[in-house]
């Protein structure tokens, strides 16, 4: 068989990952599923593949637990996640922090939907005033009338109340323009600030240049005047009032920046009342003053440029700077959080919407399963770090399944459903635990020898003839027949290396599962970022909720997307 060494490498990943989270000891019939799952092309080939999955196997389980871990963290590092989360594990000690005195923020730009490094970046901050007794504002940094929109302010609201996030106060900037004027004025009073009439381009270049335009040596009367024009006569774009600091500095941001500028478009919260608008870096640095702020905590996409200017301005009105801590952005590997690129992939009609759980935003995490306690544990565990990193996926899964696991109720999923014809069965009542190890009850189903198994066990059943449909009795295959099986009733006496099978009965339920994937492999367009598997649900899924999350025995974790009439949709969140 082609491509063996590429192959048994893959396999042994798996088999590793699997022997690591079952004390050691891996399951063929589980990597096989996994190896499918993610290389569906090896199923034309399947009984080369699995005797060479059943050769890892037995390769990997002759291994101390010690030795695949060491392996594992060698070969596949992020695939170990599960074994080093521990939940006592705390972010690290704030610099110059005392208790019950301690004030971070939440400061969204209501410029697009929430994503993961906003929620990330949120529960460090709320994680941290909790932790230091302190308090923590909601301030959306609102002061662009041309990006913010309203479901943008209502996705973070919702988003930080699903992650479990209680902010003590809630600010919007845009609410509080008159007060900024204020302090604008000051700066011209102090000759630090001066308003600039040349346009865009030109301001860019005298900048790049760090030479300074002819209208710095406007006197502080001329300034007012002009800074009154602004409100009544002039434009958009041509005019500006613009931080005096230092052109000649080696930071590109002290170069006589822009704190205010007219823009003439309606704001959703406070119509056209106001057009001339502060600038992020205005804005943010006095409201850190305003509100008390001890810690800006925040990605590094902000730059340690910036943090010079916000110190400056603070400086000029006497007010004092917190302490500024940068960290890493959170990226997931194949999946775009830029708006920019978002907007795109939904003008192209490859997403659909902000909630497509290919996506990072909140809602597409959420549709996927990822619950909230899952994301804080991983947040703790990532913690903070100024080293560039690109996650994986299936490191915040594994995460998710440890939460998920002892809590989520199992039950049977048939994709790709073909008949089992059982001869001389007995008439039976399964009764099937909603979870092995846990109280989480338990479901009975009227069994009389017709079934519904998966088409994707058909060559284990050519190879394995007596199985055992689980929870119920053995069965020996004894005609396969296009999609139809017939087998023969073998007993009930449990054995331990049978191969398990899933099944449904006639009452069924018929069920859409989305599988979704990355969506872009090496920068290129996955065109099958987002599969899809038909089959069949027992039909006690049927009491299930939309955004319930439920186990597919030997399928993996599902939530429940839509239920109509007696069909369901569910999305896949991971094994």
């Amino acid at each position: 068989m082609e491509m063996n060494e590429e192959l048994e490498s893959l396999i042994r990943k798996f088999a590793l990952k699997n022997a690591v989270e079952h004390e050691g000891k891996a399951l063929a019939s589980a990597i096989l599923s996994k190896l499918l799952g993610e290389r569906p092309e090896f199923r034309e080939k399947i009984r080369e593949v699995m005797k060479i999955v059943e050769k890892v196997v037995r390769e990997v389980n002759s291994l101390s637990l010690e030795e695949q871990e060491k392996e594992l963290e060698r070969c596949a590092p992020e695939l170990l996640v599960i074994r080093k989360v521990k939940e006592e594990k705390e972010l690290p000690e704030l610099p110059q922090a005392e208790m019950g005195k301690v004030v971070t923020r939440l400061p969204p730009e209501p410029s697009g939907y929430m994503h993961i490094g906003h929620a990330m970046s949120g529960i460090i901050n709320y994680l941290y005033a909790k932790k230091y007794e302190g308090k923590i504002w909601l301030r959306f940094e609102d002061t662009d009338p041309r990006k913010v929109r309203r479901e943008y302010y209502e996705s973070f609201i919702r988003g930080y109340k699903w992650l479990g996030i209680k902010w003590d106060f809630e600010k919007y900037e845009s609410q509080h323009l008159e007060n900024y004027y204020k302090y604008a004025e000051k700066l011209i009073l102090k000759h630090s600030a001066y308003v600039c009439n040349c346009p865009k381009e030109k301001i860019s270049e005298l900048r790049k240049l760090g030479k300074p335009c002819e209208h710095t040596k406007r006197s502080v009367e001329e300034n007012l005047e002009e800074w009154n024009r602004m409100f009544s006569t002039y434009r958009e774009g041509e005019a500006v009032l613009r931080l005096k600091g230092d052109m000649e500095s080696k930071n590109y941001c002290m170069r006589d920046p822009v704190i205010f500028r007219i823009v003439e478009a309606e704001h959703p919260l406070v119509g056209k009342k106001y057009r001339i608008w502060p600038t992020y870096d205005f804005a943010v640095s006095l409201e850190d003053s305003f509100c008390g702020v001890t810690h800006v905590l925040r990605s590094a996409e902000f730059g340690s440029m910036r943090v010079e200017l916000q110190n400056y301005i603070r400086n000029l009105f006497g007010m004092k700077n917190p302490i500024i801590i940068q960290y890493s952005r959170f990226n997931f590997r194949g999946t775009p959080i830029q708006k920019r690129k978002i907007r795109e992939l939904i003008k192209q009609g490859i997403i659909h919407s902000w909630d497509d759980p290919r996506l990072a935003t909140v809602d597409a995490i959420r549709r996927r399963g990822i619950v909230p306690e899952a994301l804080r544990r991983f947040t703790i565990e990532v913690g903070i770090t100024q080293a560039y990193h690109e996650y994986e996926w299936e490191m915040l899964y594994a995460v998710n399944r440890k939460v998920l696991d002892p809590i989520t109720k199992r039950y049977f999923f048939v994709p790709n459903p073909i008949e089992l014809e059982v001869i001389n069965a007995p008439r039976k009542e399964a009764i099937l635990r909603n979870h092995p190890n846990r109280e989480l009850g338990v479901r009975k189903i009227e069994t009389s020898g017709h079934f519904f198994i998966s088409k994707d066990d058909l060559d284990l059943l050519r190879k394995q003839k007596v199985v055992r449909l689980k929870y119920l009795y053995n069965i020996k295959v004894e005609e396969i027949n296009g999609n139809k099986i017939t087998a023969t009733f073998v007993g009930e006496q449990l054995k331990r290396e049978m191969l398990k099978i899933q099944w449904v009965t006639d009452e069924n339920v018929p069920a859409l599962v989305l599988i979704p994937g990355p969506l872009f492999i090496n920068h290129e367009i996955n065109k099958e970022s987002l599969q899809q598997v038909r089959g069949l649900c027992e039909k006690a899924c049927l009491e299930l909720q939309e955004g319930d999350i439920i186990q597919a025995e030997r399928f993996g974790f599902l939530r429940l997307d839509k239920k109509e009439n007696a069909s369901l949709t569910f999305i896949f969140t991971h094994r």
